[in-house]
């Protein structure tokens, strides 16, 4: 295999994604599953990214329709869920939700054993991007270097 540098790393941004980050190498295009992925691994590697709003209603209302996307995740290499706040922060109950904060991190705790997802937590949005672009580039470099 011809050994490709990193600016080959085309980064899909989902056609759904709200609020997406910008790279400089990337297309927007719809992907079955996740908002981020590399093209060519498209099926291998796939990152959600969540405001710390959005985490809580995924958690809450919104659970069942993402059960189902981890469920559509299980075959892949990588997979990873961005929460855009701090875990001290992500622990301060939201005004708008209900949903115990202790509830909402046993949730993500038990998704990460049952559905083998990585929950990262990015701070806040600029971290957040940084941490999703450093992930897709790693990945990209050990899978073209098999």
């Amino acid at each position: 295999m011809t050994k490709k540098a990193i600016n080959d790393l085309t980064i899909i941004i989902d056609s759904r994604e709200q609020k997406p980050y910008k790279f400089k190498n990337s297309i927007v295009k719809k992907l079955d599953a996740g908002d981020y992925s590399i093209l060519g691994f498209e099926n291998q590697i796939a990152i959600e990214r969540k405001s710390k709003s959005d985490a809580y209603g995924t958690i809450g209302n919104g659970r069942d329709r993402f059960i189902r996307e981890l469920i559509r995740l299980e075959s892949y290499k990588y997979k990873a869920i961005i929460i855009e706040a701090s875990l001290s922060n992500f622990l301060i109950q939201p005004e708008f939700s209900k949903m115990n904060p202790k509830s909402a991190i046993n949730s993500l705790i038990s998704w990460s054993i049952k559905y083998n997802i990585h929950i990262l937590f990015g701070d806040n949005r600029r971290l957040s991007k940084a941490l999703c672009q450093r992930i897709l580039e790693k990945f990209w470099k050990v899978e073209n270097e098999k």
